[in-house]
């Protein structure tokens, strides 16, 4: 074996290289192996991952009861092509992000810090902080809610969330925690077997998503309350963050990005098939004429969907918003870790890396949840507000993410020849202008709305 300049023999090298290194290298060795070998198959199975958890995390408790709720307002018309529709742009938004993790070999935070400052840079993480807190609370809810149908305390349940994230936390390799999420992940399948238990028409179906109709009616704040929940619910900063910290965890190079987009692709398809389902779910209580205004917190769609679909309906609707919050939970804690330890440049922000190595992620991973935790136990606690307005606060901060993200993907300095494509910049403004557009037209009708009552 050839010396190094410095006469560092390998072994000596070995003993310089961290524990992060070493793991980091056998999974790549497996990667290269398979391409050398035409594995095409398990190249993909390798690579899968920060797609699909990023899809899947964010069809989080929130995410399905507002799809639910728009099931249970409006039917199956106006939002259920909506809702694919907005995987799509989510498709569009996470390539881009996905690519610029395998290409800079760096998170989005650590990325916005160095091309930007650190102004941007933390007003970009604190923004981060505070919307996933909200989320957490809402990921808490859910589960306690989940819980509370099988006559599990809060307690407990919140108890049982915190300790989920703790314990996934401790494994010191990211791949084992992003298998462990993805198995999780894939019991948001359980909404399909409420939506088969509902009975939905197959032509009517068909019919909502070939010709988008019928329109809703009723008041425009409802409408744009549910547009916006449901833009929230697809499109969020955290998936920014999470997934190309991820594919930079996971080792992601640019001759990885055919592989991660597929591992988006199928995310987006399996999230909007499950998101697609919720809705499908709630109909019954539509069609049923089931006032739903004081089931918006969550508490009460499994037992109001009991008498209509069945217990078996009912109960696997109960245990999907558990798995939703669980999921959502992991992934949501992780990216606000993964920005964290961003922030303090030169600190360990890794799973590779042990809670020694890595103080700062695995503080910030367990600590804001346990906060969620917390705040959710506090008597009297706005909890309803609180999960009404998280998908509304997502889709208000998204935007600047957005310019960001559009800006660094454009960088040919960072980006090389992977800058985007002339047609990903216009989607990507497409969908930029399109949430401004809705978060502010839910903000007139709202303002409007609250002047009025207040003349009557």
């Amino acid at each position: 074996m050839t010396l190094l300049k410095d006469k560092t023999t390998t072994h000596e090298l070995a003993d310089e290289l961290s524990s992060e290194d070493i793991d980091r290298s056998k999974d790549r060795s497996r990667v290269l192996a398979a391409r050398r070998n035409g594995r095409r198959g398990m190249l993909l199975w390798l690579l899968l991952g920060p797609g699909v958890l990023t899809m899947l995390g964010e069809n989080d408790g929130p995410s399905m009861l507002s799809y639910a709720a728009s099931g249970a307002t409006y039917g199956l018309g106006f939002f259920l092509p909506f809702i694919v529709v907005a995987f799509a742009a989510a498709y569009v938004v996470q390539e881009m992000s996905m690519r610029l993790g395998a290409v800079t070999h760096r998170g989005y935070g650590e990325l916005i810090f160095q091309r930007f400052g650190p102004f941007w840079g933390w007003l970009a993480v604190g923004d981060l902080v505070v919307t996933n807190l909200v989320t957490l609370i809402t990921e808490v809810i859910a589960i306690r809610v989940g819980m509370s149908f099988f006559g599990i305390s809060a307690q407990i349940a919140v108890v049982c969330a915190v300790a989920l994230v703790v314990v996934n936390t401790l494994g010191s390799r990211y791949s084992r925690w992003e298998r462990l999420t993805m198995g999780l992940a894939l019991f948001n399948l359980l909404f399909l077997a409420v939506a088969f238990f509902a009975r939905p028409s197959p032509g009517a179906v068909a019919e909502a998503l070939l010709t988008w109709t019928p329109l809703p009616t009723g008041t425009p704040q409802e409408f744009l309350l549910l547009l916006t929940s449901n833009i929230g619910a697809t499109v969020t900063p955290w998936m920014l963050f999470f997934q190309q910290s991820a594919s930079a965890d996971k080792g992601l190079t640019p001759k990885d990005i055919p592989q991660g987009c597929l591992d988006t692709g199928l995310g987006t398809v399996l999230a909007a098939i499950t998101g697609c389902a919720a809705l499908v779910a709630a109909v019954p209580l539509f069609a049923h004429h089931i006032n739903v205004s004081n089931l918006q917190g969550g508490a009460g769609y499994a037992e109001a969907l009991r008498p209509i679909i069945g217990a078996p309906g009912a109960t696997m609707f109960a245990l999907g918003l558990i798995e939703a919050g669980a999921v959502a939970m992991l992934t949501i804690s992780a990216s606000t870790a993964y920005a964290i330890g961003e922030a303090f440049g030169g600190v360990g922000h890794s799973f590779n890396q042990s809670i020694s190595e890595a103080p700062f992620f695995h503080a910030a991973n367990i600590g804001i949840a346990i906060a969620a935790g917390l705040i959710v136990l506090i008597p009297n606690s706005p909890l309803l507000a609180i999960t009404l307005n998280a998908n509304m606060l997502a889709t208000i901060l998204m935007p600047p993410a957005l310019v960001f993200l559009l800006v660094l993907v454009n960088d040919r300095e960072i980006m090389g020849p992977w800058v985007n494509s002339w047609r990903g910049n216009m989607l990507g403004i497409l969908i930029t202008v399109a949430i401004i557009l809705a978060g502010t037209a839910y903000a007139i009708v709202a303002v409007l709305g609250t002047f009025m009552s207040a003349g009557t």
